[in-house]
């Protein structure tokens, strides 16, 4: 084949056959296909895009260039969660538990946080002692013994992704929606898993500003698993806001245990929730909608899921205890409140200002090698909507150096604005995908 003539062909608005992506894809891996080629490939679609068909042939032949995660020796239905991100995202370590604690497997390879807070993965490792660097073989057995495991991303799975993701990041390719598609759906695929359900975040914080761009990444991506054989469902949700009230590693665990107690709740809860009736239906353990939710609100009621996370903790080297008490995790040695300027309601907070603020603080990354503390972030008590006071506390900055405290409780404050009458909120989940 002539890498030149597919370039061409896709230029002039040419569908691409299977043969053809698998040998483009497979040549940049292996270095005989150049950047500045698939760097041409890649303005070609985004200008004239790929069709359904195209996009899961792109999909495969990205799985197909690493490993894949033969879970077969899992007993039961194993099920994965993604979401596209946001301020304040620690869905996975409320779900993940809920799940398990009602019959599913959670086998879920996760990764670091890159900009605003940590990873999953980093924030499991406020936990003294834990460790998502597993071996396949322990990885197999916890899933059977506990029902959870979430391990550390190894870079032999979809490295075709890598690739071409760096290069998208450089060329202005990145908003791409069928790479956008192929990129996520790639590594759930090759992960092995049963059921995929997709958090699909929009709203000023989410990377899908637009609600009407959530919902066709959200067909898409489910058109994609429903033509890979798999049962897959997305959930779009509001980015707006920061999800929750505390955006920061090890506070963002906090309140993750604090909803598994069953002294939290608000949108954080409400997700949880709807993601795991979903799954649990695509799963077949739950007939419907209502006995969904019930199962996994029991889970939390019986304390059921709250021990399972423990347990996860636990088997995967961490200090369980911290489960229990809270204090045991990482924190910060200064508090500083701050200040409503005026009265009225709050009526926006800006999602990627506070997340800029916790990068401040050195809880985020600027770069993939950037050191991160696990103690420092915000605390929100007002979110949207609420009433608040002058002078009354309208966020809290926890922080491990005075003067960045009191930088970062500027940049914070610019966050908010104000109305003198209660905004008008739309619904936090915007629909569902099947």
């Amino acid at each position: 084949m002539n890498t030149c003539e597919l370039i061409i062909k896709k230029r002039g608005g040419g569908e691409l056959t299977r043969g053809e992506i698998e040998y483009l894809i497979g040549g940049y891996v292996d270095g005989t296909i150049p950047d500045y080629q698939i760097s041409a490939l890649l303005m070609a679609i985004y200008y004239k895009g790929l069709s359904e068909r195209e996009t899961l042939d792109l999909t495969r032949a990205m799985i197909a260039s690493g490993d894949t995660l033969d879970l077969t020796q899992i007993s039961g239905v194993k099920v994965d969660k993604h979401s596209t991100g946001g301020v304040g995202d620690k869905t996975s370590l409320v779900l993940c538990p809920m799940l398990a604690a009602c019959g599913i497997k959670i086998a879920k390879m996760s990764g670091r946080g890159l900009g605003f807070t940590g990873g999953t993965i980093d924030k499991l490792e406020s936990f003294p002692g834990l460790t998502t660097a597993i071996d396949g073989e322990r990885f197999l057995r916890q899933a059977n013994e506990v029902g959870m495991v979430i391990a550390g991303q190894t870079a032999h799975l979809v490295p075709a992704d890598k690739k071409l993701y760096a290069l998208r990041d450089v060329t202005g390719t990145v908003d791409i929606m069928p790479l956008i598609v192929s990129s996520i759906m790639s590594k759930k695929l090759a992960s092995g898993a049963d059921v995929i359900v997709l958090d699909v975040k929009t709203g000023s914080g989410a990377f899908m500003k637009a609600e009407a761009d959530a919902f066709e990444l959200a067909r898409q991506m489910v058109a994609l698993g429903k033509n890979a054989s798999k049962k897959c469902v997305a959930v779009v949700s509001d980015m707006d806001e920061p999800l929750g009230h505390f955006v920061g590693n090890a506070l963002e665990v906090r309140e993750a245990i604090a909803v598994l107690q069953g002294e939290s709740g608000g949108n954080l809860r409400e997700l949880c929730l709807t993601l795991g009736t979903q799954a649990l239906r695509e799963a077949g353990i739950a007939p419907d909608d209502a006995d969904a939710r019930r199962r996994l609100e029991e889970s939390v009621a019986s304390g059921a899921a709250l021990r399972k996370f423990a347990e996860f903790v636990k088997a995967q080297g961490g200090d369980e205890r911290a489960v229990f008490d809270t204090s045991l995790l990482p924190q910060a040695g200064v508090r500083l409140e701050l200040a409503a300027p005026e009265a009225g309601f709050v009526s926006h907070i800006e999602a990627d200002g506070v997340g800029q603020v916790c990068i401040a603080l050195g809880g985020g990354r600027e770069t993939k090698d950037s050191p991160i503390d696990l103690s420092v972030g915000v605390e929100l008590p007002k979110k949207v909507g609420d009433r608040v006071e002058k002078g009354e506390t309208l966020a809290v900055i926890y922080a491990n150096d005075e003067a960045r405290a009191r930088a970062a409780g500027e940049k914070l404050r610019a966050c908010y604005r104000f109305s003198a009458e209660a905004p008008e909120k739309k619904p936090f989940i915007r629909g569902i995908v099947r």
